[in-house]
């Protein structure tokens, strides 16, 4: 008998219970689900993740480790009584979540082998259920794109702008009023408002290309991973894309029909393996880089510029008291529109953003006259 590392135990303990968990809540999700066709698809992966925990069992009896009893987590009670009142639909968009967020857990588990293809798999396959189970479902395409913090074609443009366009205002409000609290004249600061609007510009240009960047060359790289599976194992991404269908609604038939048919042109294949099961639409890759850090840039400057205008023709507490009442109107103006998706009255975010930036730029203005005072 091989000696094991105390790590691999508890590494070995846990992805046991994590296994024996999943097969649980499939198993509730199945007991409660009235479609046939879901049903089915519950009681599958419930049978996946069982064979997946019957590994860890036999990988710590192997070494001589007693495994765990079979004891849920009160996370896995908890979504199970919320699935017995509630029903399935209450608990798959959370589900596909967290099942899409556990995607990769096994990816760097060398003693895995096969077992992170079937993760990424049954995430797919969830956020198909939970798709098929009500209007108003969770798709992993809407997963994956709320992990990102890139904007481009992910419809949030407006909620983009306007997060662009306020950190501009702000950022440069608050710089502009810490160097008028230090008794710097006119033209300084608006040279430093001009310098403030440029970095702070270019910065979130560079943020967002990297960003895209990334989001696409990981995009990239999981799809030809897909096309190797597909070239290797096409046994089992035909299951796979008939297991997603049968999450969809169509019977099981059905869904397997449908997956042999998309199965005999390999590039349909791999365009609906990677838009069901990674969630990437190969059209797009997360949008163009250059587009979205042009976009970035000129967000920002458009809300930078607000509080440095009155110093191009006026200077003194003139240019300063025009400065704090245009980005007062900008701050209202950034509130009210934040109104069409916070779910708050207009009235209420211009208040709340006005009140927050005034303090912030309040605050900075009195560290910059204690700087300049200590200075003289």
């Amino acid at each position: 008998m091989t000696q094991i590392h105390k790590s691999d135990v508890k590494r070995f303990r846990a992805n046991l219970r994590d296994e024996l968990d999943g097969a649980a809540l499939y198993e509730e999700l199945a007991a409660a689900e009235p479609n046939p066709g879901r049903r089915d698809v519950f009681r599958q992966l419930a049978q996946a993740e069982r064979e997946h925990a019957e590994l860890w069992r036999s990988k710590l009896h192997a070494h001589g480790v007693r495994a765990p009893a079979a004891k849920p987590s009160f996370k896995t009670k908890t979504l199970r009584l919320l699935i017995r009142r509630f029903g399935p639909r209450f608990v798959l968009p959370a589900l596909a979540a967290a099942e899409f967020a556990d995607r990769n857990k096994y990816a760097n588990q060398p003693d895995s082998a096969g077992l992170s293809a079937d993760e990424h798999s049954h995430a797919a396959v969830v956020a198909a259920a939970a798709q098929g189970g009500h209007p108003g479902g969770v798709t992993g395409a809407e997963i994956a794109r709320a992990e990102s913090w890139h904007r481009g074609a992910s419809g949030n443009d407006l909620r983009a702008a306007v997060l662009g366009a306020n950190d501009g205002l702000v950022s440069n409000f608050c710089l502009l009023m810490g160097v008028a609290g230090a008794g710097s004249s006119s033209k300084v600061i608006l040279l430093t408002g001009l310098a403030g609007l440029i970095a702070g510009a270019c910065s979130m240009a560079l943020g967002e290309w990297l960003s895209v960047t990334n989001a696409r060359e990981l995009a990239q790289t999981q799809i030809a991973r897909e096309a190797e599976e597909l070239e290797h194992t096409p046994e089992a991404e035909q299951r796979e894309l008939a297991l997603i269908y049968q999450a969809k609604g169509l019977d099981k038939e059905e869904a397997h029909r449908v997956a042999e048919q998309l199965m005999r042109n390999h590039d349909k294949a791999l365009d609906t393996l990677t838009r069901e099961e990674l969630g990437i639409d190969p059209d797009e890759l997360g949008g163009n880089p250059w587009s979205a850090a042009g976009t970035s840039f000129g967000l920002f400057a458009l809300g930078a510029i607000f509080p440095a205008v009155p110093f191009f023709w006026s200077h003194g507490l003139a240019a300063i008291a025009t400065s704090v009442g245009l980005s007062v109107l900008g701050l209202a103006v950034i509130g009210v529109v934040t109104s069409l998706f916070n779910g708050r009255t207009p009235w209420f975010s211009a208040a709340r953003q006005v009140v927050i930036g005034c303090i912030a730029a309040a605050f900075t203005y009195g560290v910059g006259a204690l700087l300049g005072v200590s200075m003289s």
